[in-house]
C-alpha cells in the first residue's frame, strides 16, 4: 500500500476520532469533566480505555521485538503487574477518593507539606514528559519511515501533526472524552494485533494448531526464569519490579489515575482496576505471540533488522530484494492504523494529565480563579504542554539503543521511585519530616542509584540491577525521610 494512501487513511481515522472527542466535549460539565470526568464514567469503559493508555506505541512495537533477546520473560512481569493492581485498587484508591482529590500530589502536602507536594508533582511532570517523550518518539520515527519520509515530509512536521491532533483530541473534554474514544482505540488495538497474527501466521503455511506448536517449539516462549539470581530475567527481580513498577506508574501517575477517580464510586473504581489488571495478561501474551512469529518469518525469509523495534515494522511495511512486500497491504494498514490508535491514546492521556497536574498544584487556578478564568488558564497550559512534549520528542534520538521498553523501564526507575518512596512513607508511617529538605531527598536517592547501577557488578559480585532499580530508589528515598524526621516524632 503506498505511502500516500496509507496517509490519508491515518487522517481520515484521526479526524473520526477528533470528531466523537467534540461530540462528547459538547456535553461536558467545565473543568470538573476535564480533570475528573464529573466522576460520571461508567468503570467497564474506564477499564477497557486503560488498556490503550498501558500500551502505547511501545508495546506495539517493542514486545515483539524482545522475544529473540528476553524470551518471554516479560510475562513475569505482567503477573507482578497485577499484583500491584491489587494493591491500588484496595490500598491506593480508597486513600484518593476518601481524601476526594482531583490530582493524586495534593495529597503530599497534606501529609508532610508544600515543598513535598512541589516534589512529587515536579517529579511526575518530568516522568510523564520523558515517558511519554520516548513512546510518542518511537511512533514518530515508525510512521517516518513507513509514511511520512517516502512522501518526503520531514520528521518535524510529522512530530508537529501528531501533536497538533493530540491537542485537538483532548483541549475541549479532558477526562470525559478520553474514556470513550480511548475505549475505542482499545478495541482497535486488539483486533488489529489479532487479525496481524493471524495474516503472517497463514503466511507461513499455519493453521491455529500449528501457530501454537510453531510458538511452542520454538524456543523462545520460556517464562519462568528461576535459576540465576544474578539474570535480569530472574523471576523475583521481574515479579516484583512489575509489582512496584505497576503501583508508581499507575498508582501514582496522574494520567493513569485520572480515569481510575472518574468512576461513580470507589467500588466501581477497584473493579475497573481488577478487571484491567486481568485483561493485561493475556494482552501481552498476543503481543509475545505474534512476535515469536515474526521472528520465525524473518529466519524463513532471511530477513536481517538492525534493531529489535525494526522487526515488526519491516515485516508489516517493508519490501524483499526484489522490491515485493512481505506482506499483504491490509497488514500495513492495520500496523499504521494500530500504532496510531496506541500512540494518540497515551499521548492524549498523558496531556491532559500534564495539563491537570501544572494547572492545579503548580498554579493553584482551581483556588484562585473562578470557572471563566480556570477554563483560560486550562487552556494555555494545555497548548503549552503540547509544544514541550513535541519539543522533548524532537529531542529524544539519542535514547533510541535497543528495546525502547527497556528504556521505559529505566526512565520510571529513576524518576518513580521518590514518588513510590514518598506515597509510602506517609501511608505505612506517622513520621514526621522535614518539608524543606524533601525535594533534595528526591533528587539525591536517584543520583545515588545512578552511581550504584553503573558499578553494582564490580561492586556485588557480578550482580546487575535491573528493573529493581525502581525499587532501590524508593527505598533509598525512604531512608531519607526516616533521616530528615529525627527528633520530630509522629503526626
Amino acid at each position: 500500500m503506498s505511502p500516500a494512501v496509507l496517509l490519508l487513511i491515518v487522517a481520515a481515522y484521526l479526524a473520526a476520532v477528533i470528531a466523537v472527542a467534540w461530540r462528547i466535549a459538547r456535553r461536558a460539565g467545565g473543568s470538573a469533566d476535564f480533570f475528573r470526568g464529573g466522576r460520571k464514567s461508567p468503570w467497564w469503559a474506564v477499564a477497557v480505555a486503560m488498556v490503550s493508555t498501558s500500551i502505547s506505541g511501545i508495546t506495539f512495537v517493542s514486545v515483539p521485538g524482545m522475544v529473540e533477546a528476553s524470551q518471554w520473560s516479560y510475562l513475569q512481569m505482567a503477573v507482578g503487574f497485577v499484583a500491584g493492581y491489587a494493591v491500588i485498587a484496595y490500598v491506593l484508591l480508597p486513600l484518593y477518593y476518601r481524601l476526594n482529590l482531583t490530582s493524586l500530589y495534593s495529597y503530599l502536602e497534606e501529609r508532610f507539606g508544600t515543598w513535598s507536594h512541589a516534589a512529587g508533582a515536579g517529579f511526575f511532570l518530568l516522568s510523564k514528559l520523558l515517558i511519554c517523550g520516548v513512546r510518542m518518539y518511537l511512533t514518530a520515527i515508525v510512521l517516518q519511515l513507513v509514511v511520512f519520509g517516502p512522501l518526503g515530509i520531514p520528521f518535524w512536521v510529522n512530530v508537529a501533526a501528531t501533536m497538533l491532533c493530540t491537542w485537538l483530541y483532548t483541549f475541549r473534554g479532558g477526562v470525559r472524552s478520553l474514556v470513550w474514544t480511548d475505549m475505542l482505540q482499545t478495541l482497535a488495538l486488539i483486533a488489529t494485533v489479532v487479525i496481524c497474527t493471524v495474516v503472517i501466521g497463514r503466511s507461513m503455511g499455519l493453521d491455529f494448531g500449528a501457530m501454537c506448536g510453531a510458538i511452542r517449539d520454538s524456543g523462545m516462549s520460556r517464562v519462568w526464569f528461576l535459576d540465576d539470581w544474578r539474570d535480569t530475567r530472574f523471576f523475583w527481580k521481574q515479579f516484583l519490579a512489575g509489582m512496584f513498577t505497576t503501583i508508581a506508574m499507575t498508582g501514582m501517575d496522574q494520567d493513569m489515575m485520572q480515569k481510575n477517580l472518574s468512576c461513580r464510586t470507589l467500588r466501581e473504581s477497584q473493579r475497573n482496576m481488577m478487571s484491567y489488571g486481568a485483561a493485561f495478561i493475556p494482552v501481552n501474551l498476543l503481543f509475545l505471540a505474534l512476535g515469536v512469529l515474526l521472528y520465525r518469518f524473518a529466519g524463513q525469509t532471511g530477513l536481517q533488522v538492525a534493531r529489535p523495534d525494526d522487526l515488526f515494522p519491516t515485516i508489516a511495511c517493508g519490501t524483499d530484494a526484489a522490491g515485493r512486500a512481505f506482506m499483504p497491504p491490509v497488514v500495513s494498514l492495520l500496523f499504521v492504523l494500530g500504532l496510531t490508535a496506541s500512540a494518540f491514546s497515551s499521548s492524549g492521556s498523558a496531556l491532559t494529565a500534564l495539563t491537570t497536574t501544572f494547572t492545579l498544584d503548580f498554579l493553584h487556578a482551581d483556588a484562585r480563579q473562578d470557572e471563566a478564568g480556570l477554563l483560560r488558564t486550562r487552556r494555555r497550559v494545555h497548548a503549552g504542554a503540547a509544544l514541550v512534549l513535541g519539543l522533548v520528542i524532537l529531542g529524544f534520538g539519542a535514547i533510541r539503543d535497543g528495546s525502547v521498553i527497556n528504556a521505559i523501564y529505566t526512565v520510571a526507575g529513576y524518576t518513580y521511585g521518590p514518588l513510590l518512596g514518598l506515597f509510602f512513607f506517609g501511608i505505612l508511617t506517622r513520621r514526621r519530616v522535614r518539608d524543606r529538605w524533601v525535594p533534595v531527598i528526591c533528587v539525591l536517592a536517584p543520583v545515588l542509584c545512578y552511581i550504584l547501577s553503573a558499578h553494582s557488578e564490580a561492586w556485588l559480585g557480578g550482580y546487575r540491577i535491573g528493573f529493581e532499580l525502581l525499587l532501590i530508589n524508593a527505598g533509598l528515598t525512604w531512608l531519607g525521610l526516616w533521616l530528615s524526621g529525627i527528633g520530630l516524632g509522629r503526626r
